[in-house]
């Protein structure tokens, strides 16, 4: 196999200077992340609204460089670019996508436009962009949903993939609010809400719940901020995930610590969510709209802590101090913020069979009774973030907003869900939820590697399908979820059940296949939906409701770029097209691209360049 990296790099050799006037500095980029545990790989991100997105990638090496986007984080598929600069100051930079383990191929539509490439003693730096969606089958679209991306580098400029280190790291890129456009208060003050020194049962599943007083203030402030307090490495990969409630204040709550969801159900008080964090996430700040009041007659005086364990190695010995930490200020924002969890009542009878490629649950919630269990008229809910929770099933949820029965919106949706990240992200704008609309959550579960049915349920290996809502102003609703009459799935499945516990034991009976999976799901779907709503007081009402379609909107047109060539920069024209070849992930470099041809192409461009360099 010949070295086609280098025969192409070498085409594109270029060690042109600029010989006219210098460029203006590129544009701040927002966003940020660390690509890998160690920190080689530092990438810069934003984006526009000509759905153009910019990267920067610095990476600790002088070697070759590469990055792209993998469908479901393997390498098959993937959409890669690869660049790098020589020892001699001259670059190479190419599309190319991953046809399978062994295997690039180059795109014959060269779609990532490259800005600058540059490499110090320490550090390659290479700065580029393409569109969200570009008119080339081998390119993945950049979306809304969490995007699995690939880097790896080498320490030389002959690419081995299988040699060099290569990194897998999931990324929500449609980020909305950088910490730089957020306001941050003046006065502040932090205030922790956590566990002491608990040991963490040699269980597989544990929820640890205890209640916990908010400080006492003399007027009122806002929780502008929280984070997550993590004490280990260790512990971090146990806890599942940590929630705040707030607790009405005629509640007469228990002491100690103990299990949520077991013996004692005083532990199980208090479902008005006030803030959460889950695997993967990490701090959030409020927007600079609102925030969540606390020192107020109105406002909770003590909260319920919960922390989800998962000890499936069953290591003892292990002392815990987690919980989320707040961020306190009397600098108030406009409005008292609240959350609404919405989506599928999780017990008794969510279900997923197993052996299922992809399965659908649905959890509605009708807001046609908020006044009244409000006490009050509800203002408009102006929803302004969102986190969306399943557990290792969950493939990806939807959350969509009805009106007089018709679709107005998808609120918000994550079609590549992944468990390892979960966080509270931003709306791309506010959007209204009227009293009286309908909110509908459906997730999208895979239970290929299943051989048993999946019930909805605490443990990391049960399921759950959730969407909580972030708004602004705060009412009294705590949470709002539906399920399906479990009775009428068991009939269309051929099984006998004259309650739901019948209902759900029948499920056990079933063989299950595609055909039955199918059913189950469009029963499912089909049978009386029953929504539960809830407020802070633990006041309950429940209601009737159906679910309805799902309209996809069809997504904008391509950008074909397939004939660009920057020259807005001279390293831009190491973009140049080069014969399109399949290519082995380790290159060889027997093959050099002949010299007389290669310094002909670098001369033919220097004119180009610098000529069009000097016309801006």
């Amino acid at each position: 196999m010949m070295s086609l990296l280098w025969t192409k790099s070498l085409l594109f050799l270029l060690s042109i200077r600029c010989l006219c006037s210098s460029q203006p500095s590129p544009p701040l980029l927002r966003f940020s992340a660390f690509l890998d545990h160690s920190n080689m790989v530092f990438m810069r991100w934003d984006h526009d609204e000509e759905e153009m997105m910019t990267f920067e990638l610095q990476v600790r090496t002088v070697g070759w460089v590469a990055f792209g986007f993998s469908p479901h984080g393997e390498l098959p598929g993937s959409d890669i670019v690869i660049g790098g600069v020589f020892p001699n100051g001259s670059i190479y930079f190419s599309d190319w996508h991953a046809v399978d383990e062994e295997n690039l191929k180059e795109d014959k539509s060269q779609d990532y436009q490259l800005l600058s490439l540059t490499e110090d003693e320490t550090f390659t730096t290479m700065r580029f962009k393409r569109y969200f969606q570009t008119c080339d089958p081998n390119d993945l679209d950049i979306t809304g949903d969490t995007t699995r991306l690939i880097s790896a580098f080498g320490t030389n400029d002959t690419v081995q993939f299988s040699k060099g280190q290569r990194f897998l790291k999931s990324l929500f890129l449609m980020r909305v609010t950088s910490p730089t456009e957020l306001n941050e208060p003046q006065i502040f003050f932090t205030y922790d809400l956590k566990l002491n020194d608990f040991p963490i049962p040699v269980d597989e599943t544990t929820y640890a719940c205890t209640f916990i007083p908010l400080p006492i203030l003399k007027q009122k402030h806002h929780i502008y901020k929280f984070e997550p307090i993590i004490t280990t490495h260790q512990n971090r990969l146990m806890a599942h995930h940590i929630l705040v409630y707030a607790c009405g204040n005629g509640s007469v709550l228990p002491t100690g610590i103990s299990d949520c969801y077991g013996a004692d159900p005083d532990f199980a008080l208090c479902s008005q969510v006030v803030v959460g964090w889950a695997v993967g996430g990490g701090s959030y700040q409020f927007p600079n709209e609102a925030a969540i009041s606390i020192g107020t007659p109105m406002d909770p005086q003590y909260i319920r802590l919960e922390i989800h364990y998962s000890n499936f190695d069953l290591i003892p010995g292990l002392i815990d101090n987690s919980g989320i930490r707040l961020y306190c200020t009397p600098d108030l924002r406009p409005y008292d913020m609240g959350v609404l969890q919405t989506g599928v009542f999780t017990f008794p009878v969510h279900f997923i069979p197993p052996g299922a490629d992809s399965y659908k649950s649905y959890g509605l919630c009708k807001s046609s009774q908020f006044n009244e269990m409000n006490g009050t008229p509800v203002p408009d809910l102006k929803v302004f973030g969102f986190l969306l929770h399943t557990h290792l099933a969950g493939r990806g949820v939807k959350v969509v907003q009805y009106r007089n029965g018709e679709q107005v919106r998808i609120i918000c949706e994550d079609n590549t869900y992944d468990f390892s990240l979960q966080e509270t992200r931003d709306m791309k704008e506010v959007i209204t939820i009227e009293v009286g609309d309908e909110i509908l959550v459906e997730c999208d579960f895979q239970t290929l590697d299943r051989t048993e049915i999946t019930f909805g349920g605490p443990s990391t290996l049960n399921e759950m399908c959730l969407a909580f809502l972030f708004y602004y102003p705060r009412n009294n609703i705590s949470s709002c979820m539906g399920y399906p009459d479990i009775q009428q799935i068991a009939h269309a499945l051929g099984q006998e059940a004259s309650d739901a516990m019948e209902g759900m034991i029948a499920m056990n009976y079933v063989e299950w296949n595609n055909e039955t999976i199918k059913t189950a799901e469009k029963a499912a779907k089909e049978a009386d939906q029953i929504v539960m709503i809830k407020t802070i007081d633990e006041l309950q009402k429940n209601e009737s409701g159906i679910i309805r379609d799902i309209m996809i909107s069809e997504s904008g047109p391509c950008h074909d770029i397939s004939g660009w060539l920057g020259v807005q920069h001279p390293q831009l024209a190491a973009n140049l097209r080069g014969a399109a070849a399949v290519i082995s992930l380790a290159f060889s470099t027997a093959e050099i691209f002949p010299l007389p041809l290669l310094l002909l192409t670098q001369l033919s461009f220097t004119w180009l360049l610098t000529s069009s360099q000097c016309r801006i």
